[in-house]
């Protein structure tokens, strides 16, 4: 059986000290536990030694993950992080390959494979987004899309524990868009993604590899994604800034 995951990616948003009251404000609303649900925040690089250690200080029931990350040791790669360094922080979950970061600044499913396995050398666990545009979901190719991002971003992974690695699916087209997939596309999808993996990792761990959904998922909508056969949490962006809003989210899933 799955566990549910709700990962919040704050984006590029809150300051030092705002992640630190956000971090906390989630806390608190969050003291009671979370059952059987992992709960993962994703604050922006500068924010991440803040809220681990609120994490560690209130021993929040979540989990600390980062944005993005280099598939380098170290060198000269100005403006990079290297997966160590997010090791050295506390952070145990990675978001890689986002639409922002495919669109915004030309990262390919290469860059992506690459990140992915530099970020299990370290144990730390990727959060892989994929997902079409909506001209390819207009087109009607949406889910050959995304099994060819699954092939590629998958590549050569060495898997043995299914539960250190996740995939998001986030229709491109409902990012921030206020657009939403129904619980249907999202299975329709998800489901796709579920059989691509039992492709490229056998029955065994592909069952155990958590997919989420992504793309203005909200507490209004949550519930109904999460009763999908495939859909096994969400990938949250613009409620997980709000921690009353996204606690709402993570209780959805406890139920």
């Amino acid at each position: 059986m799955r566990k549910r995951m709700i990962a919040g990616n704050w984006k590029m948003n809150k300051t030092y000290s705002e992640g630190i009251v956000l971090a906390q404000g989630l806390a608190d609303e969050l003291k009671d536990g979370t059952g059987d649900v992992d709960v993962v925040v994703c604050p922006p690089a500068v924010d991440l030694k803040g809220v681990s250690e609120v994490i560690e200080q209130t021993s929040a029931p979540f989990a600390l993950g980062a944005q993005n990350v280099y598939w380098e040791e170290s060198g000269a790669y100005t403006g990079e992080t290297a997966p160590n360094m997010l090791e050295a922080v506390g952070a145990t979950y990675c978001v890689i390959g986002h639409s922002e970061r495919r669109d915004y600044f030309g990262e390919t499913d290469e860059d992506v494979n690459k990140k992915a396995k530099a970020l299990m050398a370290h144990g730390i666990v990727p959060i892989s987004c994929c997902g079409e545009s909506l001209e390819v979901r207009e087109a009607g190719k949406h889910v050959e899309f995304v099994v060819d991002q699954i092939k590629k971003d998958t590549e050569g992974l060495e898997i043995t524990d299914p539960s250190k690695y996740v995939i998001a699916y986030e229709p491109i087209w409902a990012i921030g868009t206020g657009k939403t997939a129904t619980a249907d596309d999202a299975q329709e999808v998800c489901g796709a993604i579920r059989a691509t993996l039992v492709e490229v990792f056998g029955e065994e761990i592909a069952s155990g590899i958590r997919v989420l959904y992504g793309g203005s998922a909200k507490p209004e909508n949550i519930a109904g994604f999460l009763e999908k056969e495939d859909v096994d949490g969400a990938l949250v962006g613009g409620a997980s800034l709000v921690a009353e809003s996204f606690a709402a989210m993570v209780k959805s899933a406890m139920a």
